[in-house]
């Protein structure tokens, strides 16, 4: 377990500060106030329609704040690009997979590589030496995320053949592919049953301190919530509710009124 008792001592890899965005004449997110620190594991719920996956789409830039800022590593990401946020080092998965079906389950996690490759476009037309060795460099490191997430003998398999479970994990294995500092999962347990959330809590944790990176995520799973996260926010209509340890937000009567609605 990582220790974050010097969380008050250092900077977080994630300051999120006063966010919020509007729709038309609708507040989605308002007035949002959230830290990441480096290897933690942070859980972002509350019920149906709270806004926890515009969360997503704001620090990752699929949408634009109206207001308020997000600073990741200390720098201030107003103005990237979707590209750049993940050039900078924060990946994502998301609530419906998006895998490549038709690709390999190797091709795939390659995609990831391509985000971070060394070589110019110009030097893969010409198929210069610098490519075959990048390429050659991105099929092994491919291979070897596959085996660290027991995917390895999948490896030719179409992608859209793997169990779901599998192809959970291979998601996670392409966003690891881009090297982030920041790891966001969006409901990485939809659609399991219990033994595969118990393995997805158990790749979780290892994942985080694997490759010691930071992980965010949205989950309904509150069995999954509570055992692995550190720190928890919970949304509702857009707006914090609450925020604190596992054992704080299931002892807080706002969160219990908001979930059970009594």
């Amino acid at each position: 377990m990582a220790d974050h008792t010097d969380n008050n001592t250092k900077a977080p890899v994630l300051d999120v500060q006063e966010l919020g965005i509007d729709f038309g004449g609708l507040t989605a997110v308002n007035d949002l106030n959230m830290q990441v620190y480096d290897g933690e594991i942070v859980g972002l719920i509350g019920p149906n329609g709270a806004g926890k996956t515009t969360v997503f789409n704001l620090l990752t830039k699929v949408y634009k704040p109206t207001r308020g800022k997000i600073f990741f590593d200390g720098k201030d990401t107003a103005g990237k690009s979707v590209v750049d946020i993940n050039k900078a080092g924060i990946a994502r998965t998301f609530q419906n997979i998006r895998l490549f079906g038709n690709l390999s389950v190797l091709d795939n996690v390659k995609t990831g590589f391509h985000n971070v490759t060394p070589y110019s476009p110009i030097t893969a037309v010409l198929r210069l030496p610098k490519y075959y060795a990048s390429e050659r460099e991105i099929d092994e490191k491919a291979r070897e995320l596959l085996k660290i997430m027991e995917l390895d003998q999948f490896a030719d398999y179409t992608a859209s053949n793997l169990p779901y479970g599998a192809q959970r994990r291979l998601e996670i294995a392409r966003a690891l592919a881009t090297n982030p500092k920041l790891l966001l999962l969006d409901e990485p347990a939809a659609g399991m049953n219990p033994q595969e959330t118990a393995e997805l809590m158990d790749m979780i944790r290892f994942v985080r301190d694997h490759f010691k990176i930071a992980i965010l995520l949205i989950e309904h799973d509150m069995k999954l919530v509570m055992g692995i996260c550190e720190r928890i926010t919970v949304l509702n209509y857009g707006m914090m509710l609450a925020q604190g340890t596992p054992e704080e937000i299931q002892s807080n009567p706002e969160v219990i009124k908001a979930y059970l609605g009594d």
